[in-house]
């Protein structure tokens, strides 16, 4: 004990300096935007790399079962592809194709939380590769959550089960839409909200993307109906829906770019402007 207390004694000026550098840090870092940016991209990107190597290593022992999940992932997508490209034709007279009104990037999940509040997944793609903030994530089976932060190599993707994810989703027999959101108590559940009680609801039903946003196209797999009831307060449903996505064990997903997203997001802000 007299020896920590001599070592400390020794060293008192250097101790000082060294919590008074921390603290100036902490507080440069907190008061300064750009200061704060640069520490977030850092950040991300040491966590990226660490997070890249663990899933290196543990990626490793199972190969085998990966690339058989890769390809039957790659078969689903096309399938969902060329369903697109054939069905654009009866809903927009215009005949914009598919490929030319969105693109889409391929990522490999290196670090996945399931089990917090507000999760988030860890890709291997960053803004070298054009990911940018509010790109829609899918996996071949659905939607799995939409970009949050973007570093050089790495980005970082609010979960679907994050309880401030609002996503638009609509059934995909009537189109009656709402939002999406995630209470927090199942990884395959998550919760229909805002749909009226004279929209024709049944368990099993399929619920889509609506479209109606800049992130995602129309369309896009999300779960079916497991069970509803109807609010004690209220004309609405409330709504459990069951993920396609099995969001503990996604390995591979794709990022959706829409074309004009972000004339389109100018557009809806200098409409809620006005308003």
């Amino acid at each position: 004990m007299q020896q920590i207390i001599d070592f400390f004694i020794r060293n008192k000026n250097f101790l000082l300096f060294f919590v008074l550098f921390i603290t100036a840090v902490i507080v440069t870092v907190n008061s300064h935007s750009y200061h704060k940016n640069r520490y977030v991209s850092s950040a991300n990107f040491v966590s990226g790399s660490i997070f890249s190597l663990k899933s290196s290593v543990t990626d490793y022992f199972d190969l085998k079962e990966q690339n058989e999940k890769l390809s039957e992932e790659n078969r689903r997508l096309r399938s969902w592809l060329q369903n697109a490209k054939t069905s654009i034709p009866e809903i927009d007279s215009s005949h914009i194709s598919t490929s030319n009104n969105f693109s889409i990037l391929g990522a490999r999940v290196i670090n996945n939380s399931f089990s917090k509040t507000k999760n988030q997944i860890t890709l291997d793609q960053g803004r070298k590769e054009g990911v940018v903030i509010d790109m829609g994530v899918i996996s071949s089976e659905g939607i799995v959550g939409i970009v949050s932060h973007v570093s050089e190599n790495y980005a970082s993707v609010q979960s679907v089960l994050n309880t401030k994810s609002q996503i638009v989703a609509k059934f995909k027999k009537s189109n009656h839409f709402g939002t999406l959101v995630w209470n927090a108590k199942k990884p395959n559940i998550v919760q229909l909200k805002e749909i009226p009680r004279i929209a024709p609801v049944a368990i099993g039903d399929t619920i889509v993307t609506d479209g109606k946003s800049a992130i995602f196209p129309a369309g896009i797999l999300i779960g079916t109906v497991k069970d509803f009831e109807i609010e004690e307060v209220g004309d609405y449903y409330r709504i459990n829906v069951e993920l396609f996505t099995d969001m503990t064990s996604v390995k591979f997903v794709y990022l959706v770019s829409i074309k004009d997203a972000a004339d389109i997001k100018e557009l809806e802000k200098e409409a809620q402007d006005v308003e």
